[in-house]
């Protein structure tokens, strides 16, 4: 009888240690350690009119979650000395040139080497075009949408924070089916749109993954890791949970393990340097 006992104590001890490691696990990121910058900055072409309401959703989260939210759409903010603050960048609905000098490029790369982390929304991949580094650090560059309406995203990894709350089907009520071009190999993918849903075609989709397409995905780059969804064009999407949900879940896994920027680590002199592999 008392080895009986013996064992069932032992048995509720390591449930209850399981619990409390799976309990820390979820609470990895201490977001009032975290400072982000929303960058909004646009060039010369299409401006969204979602970029108000994109900001005002990041810094609801920012005040519900307890970490500090700054907001710009000035390139003279990109220097080392003003970058090395934030755990990450967020770049929401940016497109086309959004630097006005090499100098701010060049701040850019030296922050992702120091280990810095990057979350891309939206139209953000329509962000500096003709900049290689750029492109291969957001994970392709954009293309193509369908025009605006409703179509499936399917969610390939449920257990990503990004993803986690919503079903395997995801359905966008309206949103623009985006196909990016020039996609780095070594992406992960986290979600696909499904163009067998979109009702009203318009000719110019890319079938590179057949009838699915890439639309969520993160990859480590150049020392430091980078976050994209394609998803959120309308303003009303940023007033919705699962697209906030969806934000939030980006920047904790763009984030990743929580650690200071290492600038020792940073190499670049010009926008053109080759990444160096580790």
């Amino acid at each position: 009888m008392k080895n009986t006992i013996s064992v069932k104590t032992i048995f509720l001890f390591l449930l209850l240690a399981v619990f409390s490691l799976a309990e820390t696990h979820a609470q990895k990121i201490k977001w009032n350690k975290v400072k982000v910058l929303v960058y909004t900055k646009n060039g010369k072409g299409y401006v969204h009119d979602n970029i108000a309401a994109s900001v005002v959703a990041i810094q609801a989260l920012g005040k519900q979650h307890g970490f500090g939210v700054d907001v710009s759409d000035d390139p003279s903010k990109f220097t080392e000395e003003n970058l090395k603050q934030y755990d990450a960048l967020i770049f929401s609905n940016t497109n086309n040139d959004v630097f006005d000098t090499d100098a701010q490029r060049v701040a850019l790369m030296r922050y992702i080497q120091a280990g810095g982390n990057f979350v891309g929304l939206h139209s953000a991949s329509g962000t500096e075009r003709k900049w290689r580094w750029f492109k291969d650090m957001l994970g392709g560059t954009f293309f193509w949408h369908e025009p605006g309406q409703s179509f499936t995203v399917n969610v390939l990894d449920s257990k990503n924070p990004s993803l986690a709350h919503l079903p395997a089907k995801w359905e966008r009520k309206t949103d623009e089916f985006y196909f990016i071009k020039e996609l780095g190999v070594n992406l992960n993918v986290l979600a696909v749109n499904d163009h067998t849903t979109i009702q009203k075609p318009a000719g110019k989709a890319l079938d590179t993954f057949g009838t699915v397409f890439p639309s969520v995905w993160w990859h480590e780059y150049d020392g430091g890791r980078a976050f994209y969804t394609s998803l959120g064009h309308q303003k009303e999407d940023y007033e919705q949970e699962d697209l906030t949900k969806h934000i939030l879940g980006a920047i904790e896994w763009a984030i990743g393990p929580q650690k200071a920027r290492n600038y020792s680590k940073a190499y670049a002199t010009s926008p053109t340097d080759e990444v160096r592999k580790k």
